[in-house]
């Protein structure tokens, strides 16, 4: 029989990463409805890094030892990529940037680079992931491109239809199996991403949010659902766990403390030996309030450390908030922050602090003035001056998602962010961003479990898997991709941290 093929472009969106080591819901969902509609067919996981190397040639853009970002995820699959996309009975491309993403080891795949892959496939191609929703909006400049098309899920009900609404989560239950097969094609260590409900908690939604387009009601998955899924992913070999791809875990089933103890602890009883688990997005809303605080603690004593808690003030001018809908005030932003410190911020058993906050800040909503980066670096200050920590710092421009309403307000006159972002991110990294990634991560602290991960012009770099893991470049150096070791903190740059390797470890 004709293989079946998944090929992940990969994904970003404001609620999940599906960027390898990241093992996105949309490929697993993919394989769950090819493994079930097609149960004898050999299904085939590529990326569009293992096109690229074949169509190269078989050579990677750069010279080793530095990493190649273009080819850093290719899979066993790599060297006969092309002929499993020509002998496909099905291919489902997994693609799209809802929202603005740069990656050091990553190049997420283009509509160009899509085109030129499918360009050899005979068999029918379907898509899922974010870019839908500009093929839905467009249709013309993608036409012939796609024979089907999916919003949000795939089923092995509709794999060859296509779908516009999100499956039931029980439909999708009863197509979910068995990972081995998926992760045995994948050379990396990857990190899943759970998803515990679709849709936005909150009775306003931000103007700029693709989540109400992609699903306009909320919809929560069972704790038993999500444990099993993370009890299977666990069997087939899965170690790494993030609780992403929805807009809040605290407000998971309503902010239900008792229900959040039961998925974290059941995750914990089902998976042993799990070496990471981590949560991603926090509404502050729902981290300010009381039961915020007190789900705070519990995700401190059930996940791992170096744990983070992004939230979206995206803008401390008060002119902003309310022409976007954005509801979160400074005074609110700093309860949640001081919620979450209290919580997480002492050190967990390999050094790193167990659970701290992350900002997201956006530029170029409407309502904008030179005034709003004044009003977000007094935000930024009072939070430095109080001596809370803070985990990491995104700052990005806003992207108009077919669907929002910042979309439906069409093209606009430019907004200050348009000529001064640059200048205006570099007030924060040196202001903000450096000041506390020094008061987190001081010289001399020895950060034990790195892994070298990407070799750059620079040096190498060196992480932990996790929600926006730290961190460390040593300097001048190429050490083999995956060396393990300890390394102590040396000096600070503007979203850098530099280190020396201690010793290797055992």
């Amino acid at each position: 029989m004709s293989p079946v093929v998944i090929l992940d472009c990969f994904t970003v969106e404001p609620s999940g990463l599906g960027v390898p080591p990241y093992l996105s819901t949309y490929v697993r969902s993919a394989w769950s409805a090819l493994r079930r509609s097609r149960p004898d067919a050999d299904a085939r996981y590529l990326t569009i890094d293992d096109v690229r190397w074949c169509l190269a040639g078989g050579r990677p853009a750069v010279e080793p030892p530095q990493s190649d970002p273009l080819t850093y995820s290719v899979t066993a699959n790599r060297d006969n990529a092309i002929q499993l996309l020509r002998d496909a009975e099905l291919v489902v491309v997994v693609a799209g940037d809802a929202v603005p993403s740069v990656h050091l080891h990553a190049v997420n795949g283009s509509p160009e680079e899509i085109a030129r892959a499918l360009a050899c496939v005979r068999g029918r191609r379907c898509l899922l992931g974010p870019l839908s929703a500009y093929v839905n909006d467009a249709p013309a400049q993608y036409a012939g491109l796609f024979d089907a098309v999916h919003a949000a899920t795939i089923t092995s009900r509709d794999v060859t239809l296509g779908s516009r609404q999100a499956a039931p989560y029980d439909l999708m239950r009863g197509d979910r199996d068995d990972f081995s097969g998926l992760v045995a094609q994948m050379p990396w260590r990857p990190i899943a991403e759970l998803e515990l409900y679709r849709g936005c908690t909150r009775r306003k939604f931000c103007d700029f949010c693709n989540e109400p387009a992609k699903s306009p009601l909320v919809a929560f998955r069972d704790v038993e659902d999500v444990v099993e899924e993370a009890a299977q992913l666990y069997a087939a070999g899965i170690r790494n766990f993030r609780l992403g791809q929805q807009t809040c875990f605290f407000s998971y089933r309503n902010r239900d403390e008792e229900a959040i103890r039961a998925l974290l602890g059941g995750i914990r009883e089902r998976c042993p030996e799990l070496e990471v688990l981590h949560i991603d997005n926090a509404d502050p809303l729902a981290v300010a309030a009381p039961v915020g605080a007190r789900i705070a603690k519990l995700v401190a004593e059930y996940c791992t450390e170096g744990n983070c808690a992004p939230m979206g003030i995206e803008s401390f001018d008060p002119a902003v908030v309310d022409r976007n809908n954005l509801t979160c005030t400074p005074d609110i932003l700093m309860r949640a922050v001081q919620h979450i410190n209290e919580a997480g911020a002492g050190s967990g058993p390999g050094g790193l602090p167990k659970l701290l906050p992350g900002l997201n800040l956006i530029y170029g909503l409407p309502g904008e003035t030179h005034g709003t980066h004044v009003a977000n670096l007094l935000g930024l200050s009072r939070i430095l001056d109080a001596g809370l920590l803070c985990h990491r710092t995104n700052v990005r421009l806003a992207r108009a998602f077919p669907g929002t309403p910042l979309a439906a307000l069409g093209q606009q006159d430019p907004l200050p962010s348009a000529e001064h972002f640059a200048s205006w991110k570099a007030d924060i990294d040196f202001g903000w961003d450096q000041p506390m990634k020094e008061r987190v991560y001081p010289t001399g602290l020895r950060v034990p479990g790195l892994h070298s991960y990407f070799v750059g012009q620079g040096g190498t770099w060196w992480r932990r898997l996790g929600s926006y893991s730290i961190q460390i470049i040593e300097r001048d150096t190429a050490t083999p991709v995956g060396t393990v070791g300890d390394l102590t903190v040396t000096g600070h740059a503007p979203r850098t941290i530099y280190g020396e390797r201690f010793a290797a470890a055992a």
